[in-house]
């Protein structure tokens, strides 16, 4: 309706991200330490607005389409004191209509937020596509969501599809129903990892188009229903995993260790994570609370070696490895491993994720493996 002013506070040296994107998860702004970004206001714009850039903002992005998607990410250590620390820089990261803006930095206390309401309840995910109102709904996608250079005629097409769907009750059925169909068979089995992406050793899979999509309707698709909202290569490098070394699927009745080399963490200028998530791709509840291990821990016990060794499980494992630990489900789960700024060998290939090693119980702990086993 209006440009909304972004507020970018002074994070001190802190690693950062804004992912800004259009209706089509696309990224159209570049905000965050990789681009040096200075604190400050910046404005975005919709297609149609021509009117004058206040004093003070520092840049305008301008996205294709009206409505659009702002997901601040910020590095804080798994510690009480920087999770104290960070809380009045977060504070400051705001947007709000141009019509707000006074050039002075507003501040919002984001500790103190009300709980929502997420649509369906249950296990999965909300369903917000439902393919019995797909031609209903798409008339209106359509007229929000200009077509990319080369689209007007599958737009035309579309169109036309639709122009006869209200008038043909028939036709509106078979749409619908092709609509169901492709649901069923072509989109939700892209809820599984395994099943898009470039493969990678060891059975890891990636994306490098990640929040430029374009006319690759293929992989957008598969990221918005996996895990939608992705970073461009060069502010994030995702990694997917559903099966062990032996290709078998990550389930919580076994044990598993994920091992990096000396000096092979991920290659990151930012930070490193790798997330558990449960079959429905939400977190997995447990005891300590822990969803993910990485930069942020900094209690992670290295081996002899120089190598550093996570412990996948249900159970927790010995005392000696609690602060490696990442708890898993008793069921099905997946590991998701992020890279936030990564360094070139991330983005050109030369470092992948190492092999997530099933551990063979027969003495009732785990046994870290040797280094080099990928």
């Amino acid at each position: 309706k209006e440009p909304v002013v972004v507020q970018v506070p002074d994070f001190g040296g802190r690693f950062f991200v804004y992912q800004v994107v259009d209706q089509r998860t696309d990224s159209f702004a570049d905000v965050g330490s990789m681009y040096a970004t200075q604190p400050g206001f910046y404005l975005l714009a919709g297609p149609d607005w021509h009117g004058a850039v206040p004093k003070g903002i520092a840049k305008v992005f301008r996205s294709p389409t009206n409505i659009g998607f702002l997901v601040p990410r910020v590095f804080r250590a798994d510690t009480d004191a920087d999770k104290e620390a960070v809380q009045s820089v977060i504070d400051q990261i705001m947007s709000y209509p141009l019509s707000r803006y006074s050039g002075e930095m507003q501040a919002r206390d984001w500790s103190q937020l009300p709980k929502l309401g997420g649509g369906d309840t249950g296990d999965t995910e909300v369903r917000w596509v439902k393919p019995e109102n797909f031609s209903t709904a798409l008339p209106a996608v359509l007229n929000n969501v200009p077509p990319l250079p080369g689209e007007e005629a599958f737009y035309a097409q579309m169109r036309a599809v639709l122009d006869v769907v209200q008038h043909d009750p028939a036709v509106k059925d078979a749409v619908n129903e092709a609509a169901a169909e492709a649901d069923s068979q072509l989109v939700a089995p892209l809820f599984e990892f395994r099943n898009y992406g470039l493969p990678l050793p060891d059975h890891w899979t990636t994306q490098d188009n990640g929040a430029a999509f374009g006319t690759d309707y293929f992989m957008r698709t598969a990221v918005a229903k996996s895990n939608i909202f992705v970073n461009k290569p060069n502010e994030t490098k995702y990694f997917y995993q559903d099966f062990d070394a032996a290709g078998n699927r990550l389930n919580g009745a076994n044990r598993y260790t994920v091992t990096f080399d000396q000096g092979e963490t991920p290659p990151v200028n930012g930070f490193w994570s790798l997330t558990l998530y449960n079959e429905h791709h939400f977190f997995a509840p447990n005891a300590i609370k822990r969803y993910s291990v990485g930069t942020k821990n900094q209690d992670l016990k290295y081996n002899p070696d120089g190598s550093l060794t996570i412990y996948v499980q249900a159970d927790p494992p010995a005392e000696a490895q609690r602060s490696n630990w990442l708890p898993a489900p008793n069921a099905d789960f997946s590991l998701y491993m992020r890279a936030y700024w990564p360094k070139v060998a991330v983005t050109d290939g030369s470092w992948t994720p190492p092999s997530v090693e099933r551990v063979e119980i027969s003495t009732g702990s785990s046994t870290p493996p040797t280094a080099g086993s990928k």
